[in-house]
């Protein structure tokens, strides 16, 4: 067996020079970056040191799989047609190289097609999660050079809102208010639109629908929040009970029993603290009847989204809504979420109009607004 170290500034040109030397069949027995040069300890270059090997023994001879823990160096694909047999393993080649650079914690720059890097910048402004980028990247320069490395950007586009939509397609949808539950409860931190997004709600449920619908609200902590919600029942016309505990809440149940839809507009707390969602759980019922949508605004930042909801845990949550979609032109967060915890988006909000800054969200739509005019 002939064994080389090759230095280089990137794993593609490494591969260029083994390939080169040693060959196809050559395999990578180890890699790991380095850093050379430099005065005084500045000024140091970051490198990729690879060793590589090739087996002397003939090719006849070879086991058909290589040796465990060993890399195989995929070739650049075939432009032969006699030779496409061969595309996927050596695609898979690529995937092995490319989860490797991520272990390296993205160390050395790896030259990405322009078009697919284009793509993945473009996730990266969205906010998209690292880990999903990361999954991503193997499969859709599969894609590319199955097309032998001609895939147009739109057509990159397009593979990547497919790929999108299928990891999305694992959680269930739940598009707006069906209707099978009687008391529809929101629930959210401080300032991301509860009382406007409940006030859309019920017009819709009244104007749309022809249901009749009563509010309940909980958030004593805001006069002006009982005031907004007032206003909105004199136009709408329906009846409102504020509760102040939970004796109070199951005396306006009660109160409105014969009703369709009951909307229960709760307190905006600081919700990352456990204590408030305790009070919370104690007023109300989290039962089957109830179904509760977390409002979260876009314009948040994710890790306090992610806070918020894993203080939610015990709460049989439904579905999130994000508000504020017009005062941002990142929606990177929808998708993060939605994956992370398993819940869907029943509704978006882009404005303050009730009812219709208030649309149904569907995967297409999320995946859409993320590559917006690219």
């Amino acid at each position: 067996m002939k064994v080389k170290k090759y230095m280089a500034s990137s794993m593609p040109e490494a591969m260029n020079k083994i390939r080169k030397e040693l060959g196809h069949d050559a395999v990578i027995l180890n890699s790991r970056v380095v850093h050379t040069g430099g005065v005084f300890g500045f000024f140091r270059k970051k490198s990729i040191e690879v060793i590589a090997a090739i087996d002397s023994q003939p090719v006849s001879q070879k086991k058909k799989y290589p040796t465990e823990g060993k890399q195989v160096l995929p070739p650049f694909p075939a432009s032969s047609p006699n030779q496409s047999e061969n595309i996927v393993q050596e695609i898979n080649g690529l995937k092995r190289m490319l989860q490797q650079l991520t272990i390296m914690n993205h160390s050395v720059n790896t030259q990405l097609p322009s078009a697919v890097e284009r793509i993945v910048q473009r996730l990266k402004e969205q906010e998209v999660s690292g880990s999903l980028i990361d999954q991503l990247v193997p499969s859709l320069l599969e894609f590319y050079y199955l097309n032998k490395g001609q895939a147009t950007e739109k057509k990159l586009v397009h593979w990547t809102k497919a790929w999108l939509l299928e990891k999305l397609s694992v959680v269930k949808p739940l598009q707006g208010i069906d209707f099978e539950k009687k008391y529809i409860n929101v629930v959210g931190p401080t300032g991301v639109g509860k009382t406007t997004t409940l006030a859309k709600m019920a017009a819709q449920c009244v104007l749309k629908h022809q249901k009749k619908v009563a509010f309940i609200t909980t958030d004593t902590y805001r006069i002006s929040a009982i005031d907004q919600l007032k206003t909105y029942a004199n136009i709408l016309n329906v009846p409102i009970e504020v509760c102040y505990n939970k004796e109070d809440v199951e005396k306006a149940k009660n109160t409105f029993a014969h009703f369709d839809i009951i909307l229960i507009d709760t307190a905006g707390r600081n919700y990352r603290q456990r204590q408030y969602v305790d009070d919370l759980i104690e007023m109300f019922s989290f039962n089957e009847e109830m179904q509760t949508h977390l409002v979260l605004s876009l314009t948040g930042k994710i890790k306090d989204m992610e806070d918020v909801c894993d203080q939610f845990s015990s709460v049989p949550l439904d579905s999130f809504i994000f508000t504020k979609m017009d005062e941002t032109s990142t929606y990177g967060s929808m998708l993060n979420m939605i994956l992370k915890y398993g819940k869907s988006v029943s509704y978006i909000t882009n404005g303050q109009n009730v009812p219709d800054d208030l649309k149904k969200a569907s995967p297409e739509h999320i995946v859409n607004l993320m590559f917006g005019e690219m």
